[in-house]
């Protein structure tokens, strides 16, 4: 009778080793990839709602649509929102789950124009938010004192708007968690307020008043290190530590103010 010759234990701890070593190197490449997808999925997002908001200014004489979540039908010395609708309606009573968050998109003025709510979250949100997306406190949002009589600061009409094209005019971004108000970025003062985002990778997407979107790859790695420090909380008023991410916010504030209200350390 013949010998059937089967597999040695080293021959299958071979085996075995060089199988996980072929997924060590090639898991973080999928990762990569998957995550390269989650980024396409959000930028197309971020167009889309661009394109409701041009479409908002369009119907109506070119206001643009009320940005400070929370503040519909609001007159504040931070912002003049008589009669309008805020983007994404009051969160005042249930926001604070899934269902209610859901409500107070359906209810906000861009709703007619994206009746799809997967389009108000970046696909690496949380599951129990239901948005992820905020609009620049300087697009009809909330008008700090410091840029209150700034001409083409505070925008409240899209013709008040100059240099809508990158690297210019910011309009949405995805901030990665859901919160009231807008993306709130100071004019005169050489610090962040609210914390730079970190998403699908070193950065965040973003679009802009001409309806293009991209990712901003921050060149700081203090400001990454930043990000990831308060990642989905609020710190605000934090200052950059080395040449890179002081460009990285003087890019943050130009795109929402369209200009530095103070001269900058670094030219």
């Amino acid at each position: 009778m013949g010998k059937r010759r089967g597999f040695t234990l080293i021959e299958l701890l071979v085996v075995i080793a060089i199988i996980a070593v072929l997924m060590a190197i090639l898991l973080p490449a999928l990762n990569r990839v998957k995550e390269q997808g989650k980024r396409v999925v959000c930028m197309s997002n971020l167009k889309q709602l661009t394109m409701a908001w041009i479409l908002y200014a369009d119907d109506n004489d070119d206001v643009l649509v009320n940005g400070a979540i929370g503040y519909s039908n609001a007159e504040t010395g931070w912002g003049k929102h008589k009669g309008e609708i805020a983007w994404v309606d009051a969160l005042a009573t249930g926001w604070q789950n899934l269902e209610g968050q859901e409500d107070a998109i359906r209810a906000g003025a861009l709703w007619p124009y994206v009746k799809d709510i997967q389009m108000y979250k970046c696909p690496t949100g949380r599951k129990e938010e239901a948005l992820t997306y905020a609009i620049m406190f300087s697009m009809n949002a909330v008008n700090h004192p410091p840029t209150q009589g700034v001409r083409g600061a505070h925008i409240k009409k899209r013709t008040e708007i100059t240099n809508p094209a990158p690297p210019f005019r910011l309009v949405f971004i995805d901030e990665g968690w859901m919160t009231p108000d807008a993306f709130a970025v100071n004019y005169n003062t050489e610090q962040w307020w609210d914390d730079p985002p970190v998403r699908h990778g070193d950065g965040t997407t973003v679009s802009f008043a001409d309806g293009h979107s991209d990712h901003w790859k921050w060149k700081g790695t203090d400001t990454i290190k930043r990000a990831k420090l308060v990642e989905q909380s609020h710190q605000g008023n934090w200052t950059p530590e080395t040449e890179a991410g002081f460009k990285d916010l003087y890019m943050m504030q130009k795109g929402c103010w369209g200009r530095l209200g103070y001269t900058p350390t670094y030219p």
